[in-house]
């Protein structure tokens, strides 16, 4: 497996020639001469997708939460959504293998654009969808969202990665305050069911803005020098980046490379505490809804309405912050500290919230806990987690990417889903039990970013 990186464009190396949205961008990050214009696209693309995102997040848990069992059936829906990544991933693998880069995204958009125009018909029609749309909201996420991030590896180097990158995850900090918010004062007005075609018209203004970057990187790529020993990435790139590698799966890739078998457990342990934390959090929302209006007025729109106006004000207070985070310390934190530190400090943070839960098991401290978590979760982590891939092969950066991002964190779902099954049906846990299991998760996930941080530095000193 290659580990070199593309050629970096003729007019990024003079770092002193900047214009002003360089400049501008600088403010943020150490952007050089020329980098600006397709950062900033990058940017907008995330940023409109987290807001489709965050759209659909916000409405589908009024969904799912609303139907009898909703916490639990909330937990054991991710055993489907994985089922259906073993068999999705090859597939994603087979035709990433048989097509250009830009054809592969424009493709699998436009399947979730026609997926989210049939849900709004068939809630039109009275059709129940809360399970089905759950899991197809966890399928989409993961998919989408993975894919674009392979894009962006693809486009930059380690170098420029290290640097850029938390330009990126601010558009998606932004994005995801945007969606949340959004959705967090009108679905009170509207319900939950319109905003399905809003995300669909947000997708097809990101199919436009990649396809942009494709074409603008692409000529870039095509006039710039080739090194002699470039490598196979580099040969790539020169050739202007169009053709992805054909070869193994994406599950394949995974088992045959330690570097990434360690991304994947990694992504496996860190989703199973974050879905135990969301079940935590979720199932203490209902119990005191059930406690101040009586359990008669589970499964109502007025339980819909005001659960999702929880979490459309849960989810922009977490975005707001990871914003803040992301424009001011992600990047400062990866060019001082570097990936390796930049790993551990989600799991630290993490322990501190699930021992606070797990004695003082009340609303406002797991609302906080998951507030520092799941903020650090979407700025730091993601745009650290992401950058791991920077000196991998492009077929790993596709491939491999999607296989960890979208398998490996559903599984760590379905994990989630056994021990929420065996705490609550054979244990009798409450809420502050599974905080505890949490806690002792949290000391694997450790182990494994100390060795991952470790191997990345190395890959990263011969790229």
């Amino acid at each position: 497996m290659s580990t070199i990186p593309a050629v970096a464009p003729p007019e990024i190396a003079d770092a002193g020639h900047k214009g002003p949205l360089d400049r501008f961008l600088g403010l943020f990050a150490d952007v050089r001469g020329g980098e600006g214009v397709t950062a900033l696209l990058l940017m907008l693309n995330i940023f409109l997708l987290l807001a489709a995102y965050y759209l659909l997040k916000t409405i589908r848990e009024p969904l799912i939460l609303s139907v009898p069992g909703g916490a639990e059936v909330k937990s054991y829906s991710a055993a489907a959504t994985a089922g259906l990544l073993i068999l999705l991933v090859p597939l994603y693998s087979a035709i990433a293998s048989r097509v250009s880069r830009v054809k592969l995204i424009n493709g699998v958009t436009l399947f979730f654009m026609v997926c989210l125009v049939a849900f709004f018909v068939l809630s039109r029609a009275n059709v129940p969808i809360g399970v089905a749309f759950f899991i197809w909201v966890g399928i989409f996420s993961l998919m989408v969202i993975a894919q674009l991030w392979a894009f962006a590896n693809d486009v930059y180097t380690v170098e420029q990665g290290k640097r850029l990158f938390a330009i990126v995850g601010f558009g998606a900090a932004l994005g995801a305050i945007a969606g949340s918010f959004a959705t967090g004062q009108m679905v009170k007005q509207f319900g939950p069911y319109p905003f399905m075609l809003g995300a669909a018209a947000l997708l097809g203004v990101c199919m436009i803005l990649t396809n942009l970057v494709h074409v603008r990187e692409k000529r870039r790529q095509a006039s710039a020098p080739r090194p002699p020993a470039a490598g196979a990435a580099g040969e790539d790139a020169a050739d202007g980046a169009d053709a992805l590698v054909t070869g193994r799966s994406g599950f394949a890739l995974v088992f045959a490379d330690r570097y990434l078998l360690l991304i994947a457990l990694l992504m496996l342990v860190y989703n199973l505490v974050n879905t135990n934390g969301e079940y935590i959090l979720g199932k203490t929302v209902v119990l005191l809804y059930a406690k101040a209006h009586g359990a008669a007025a589970l499964g109502g729109l007025d339980e819909k309405k005001t659960i999702g106006e929880f979490y459309g004000n849960f989810f922009t207070l977490v975005n707001l912050i990871a914003a803040g985070i992301q424009a001011f310390v992600v990047s400062r934190v990866l060019k001082h500290l570097g990936v390796r530190v930049a790993l551990l400090i989600l799991p630290l943070v993490a322990v501190g919230s699930y021992l606070t839960m797990a004695f003082v098991p009340l609303l406002a401290f797991i609302r906080a806990g998951k507030l520092a978590e799941n903020s650090l979760d979407y700025s730091l982590q993601n745009t650290t987690r992401n950058a791991l891939y920077l000196p991998t092969s492009r077929e790993a950066k596709y491939k491999a990417k999607q296989a960890n991002d979208t398998f490996f964190v559903r599984f760590g779902d379905v994990l989630s889903a056994g021990v929420v099954f065996a705490g609550t049906t054979w244990l009798g846990f409450a809420p502050k039990h599974f905080a505890l299991v949490n806690v002792a998760l949290i000391v694997i996930w450790l182990l494994l970013a100390i060795v991952i941080g470790r191997r990345f530095k190395q890959m990263s000193g011969t790229a």
